[in-house]
């Protein structure tokens, strides 16, 4: 089961209080204060791991809890502190604070990090508070509350290439044809009801990421059908593919009502790099092209057909090209104005 978002409560751990003792030696009559510190209670922290794909554990169980600091003890000796507990997610999570709507942080790479709750300080014995004047002091403090707050996962997959189109554009079949992923491909709409990820295999050893989500429909911004569930997918993705078939009944209008809705669910996912594939060609009678679609700020429009794989290697030609050329803007390498949305 794909599971892309989980609300989970977290709780560090609290800190261990501080200890009231004292010295009690042969040879030593007045051996003072020796209470230690209590220890540091256990932080919370995401931890990425590339062997995960989904949220799925997070759905199961939602409280999590860190071990508390130990208390202090006589002879000056400080508590041991509380073990970390290490919340292994996906690369592509976000961690928000759900009660307020803070960003905590997000995780892209293998091996990241971010701390989601901090453990609480452990307090101080009373050997600390020790002074000229005050050579016994019984004053002791307790450890401090862990932090405590409900965390907002939400997986946005991290693809080079994210394919955006209606339902049966043919976005599982191209898919399947170019990457050894295999969606569920039939001839009813939603066939496709979770995030696809799929690897492209080019010549000279180069590859790249597919991404294909469910079917998007008018007022898919507004959470109608499923696309909405599942646009955020896209949002990290270097470049989108606009898929238009071409027996739709208006080619021009299809391709119009997907850009709005990337307009109204996102400006920034609008402003994305993007090509106009126009799919299915191998539907159309030998003496028929296929049909115009003016698409202001495309990178390109390709007609291919994942069935007669008529058109695929100059579209993933193109797609590789434009990915890249992200990548070196991603880098801080020169930009020569290849892409003005």
């Amino acid at each position: 089961m794909f599971v892309d978002r989980a609300v989970i409560e977290v709780t560090a751990g609290t800190g261990g209080s501080g200890s009231e003792a004292f010295r009690r030696e042969t040879g030593v009559p007045r051996g003072g204060p020796s209470g230690g510190d209590g220890g540091k209670g256990g932080d919370i922290v995401l931890l990425a791991d590339a062997q995960l794909t989904t949220l799925l554990d997070y759905s199961y169980r939602r409280q999590y809890r860190a071990d508390r600091g130990q208390h202090g003890e006589g002879s000056n000796r400080t508590g041991r502190s509380g073990e970390d507990l290490v919340l292994r997610v996906p690369p592509g999570t976000v961690a928000w604070d759900d009660e307020t709507g803070d960003l905590l942080g997000e995780l892209l790479n293998d091996g990241e990090s971010v701390l989601i709750a901090r453990g609480g300080r452990g307090g101080r014995g009373n050997a600390r508070f020790k002074s000229s004047t005050n050579q016994a002091p019984r004053r002791w403090e307790p450890g401090e509350e862990g932090e405590e707050r409900r965390v907002r996962l939400e997986l946005k997959l991290i693809a080079d290439v994210g394919l955006v189109g209606e339902p049966n554009a043919g976005k599982s079949t191209l898919l399947s044809a170019v990457t050894a992923a295999r969606p569920k491909v039939a001839a009813y709409p939603f066939t496709t009801l979770e995030p696809n990820l799929g690897v492209v295999e080019l010549s000279d050893y180069r590859t790249f990421v597919i991404a294909d989500i469910p079917g998007i429909i008018e007022g898919a911004h507004e959470g109608k059908g499923l696309g909405h569930q599942f646009l955020r997918h896209v949002e990290r993705t270097r470049v989108l593919l606009v898929m238009v078939p071409v027996d739709a009944e208006d080619p021009q209008a299809e391709y119009d009502r997907l850009r709005a809705e990337l307009e109204a669910y996102s400006p920034d996912l609008a402003r994305t790099p993007f090509l106009v594939g126009l799919s299915k060609t191998d539907l159309l009678p030998p003496d028929e092209t296929a049909p115009a679609v003016e698409a202001e700020g495309a990178l390109g429009m390709v007609a291919f057909s994942a069935v007669s794989r008529a058109g695929i290697s100059a579209l993933l030609e193109r797609l590789w090209e434009a990915s890249r050329r992200v990548v070196e803007l991603e880098r801080g390498e020169e930009d020569d104005g290849w892409w003005e949305p």
